[in-house]
């Protein structure tokens, strides 16, 4: 199967390399691909190692995963990403997750920050 992230690669030579060991994780965007299809596949391990201690919801993993086993994942848009690359500590990334819930096209529109320590990627959150 195709990796949910869009990036048309096999999904184990795609995010399943990241969510087996978040160190393999060089960017910002492949972080944040790795995180919507983690989304996908309700990952709640994965979504909590791969955001920050600093704004982890660790209280709210448990309805994190059943709102995402709720939705049907269409597709991911990135629209942007500035810095995080190999070399950076910190970049944002742009995007577009759609879904259906409810019977209609629902998309989360966000500006995420990212920050890497420590040579790990990590979700900050919405990037002001």
């Amino acid at each position: 199967m195709n990796c949910p992230c869009g990036s048309l690669k096999p999904y184990p030579d795609c995010c399943q390399v990241a969510h087996l060991n978040l160190s393999m994780v060089t960017t910002a965007e492949q972080l944040m691909r790795s995180r919507y299809t983690a989304f996908v596949m309700a990952n709640g391990d994965y979504l909590m190692a791969s955001h920050h201690k600093s704004t982890r919801p660790l209280k709210e993993k448990a309805s994190i995963v059943a709102w995402a086993k709720s939705v049907s994942w269409i597709r991911l848009e990135v629209l942007e990403t500035t810095k995080g690359k190999k070399n950076d500590t910190k970049g944002t990334v742009t995007f577009n997750a759609y879904f259906y819930e409810n019977g209609q096209v629902a998309v989360i529109h966000e500006k995420s920050l990212f920050r890497k320590e420590q040579g790990i990627w990590q979700y900050v959150g919405i990037s002001q």
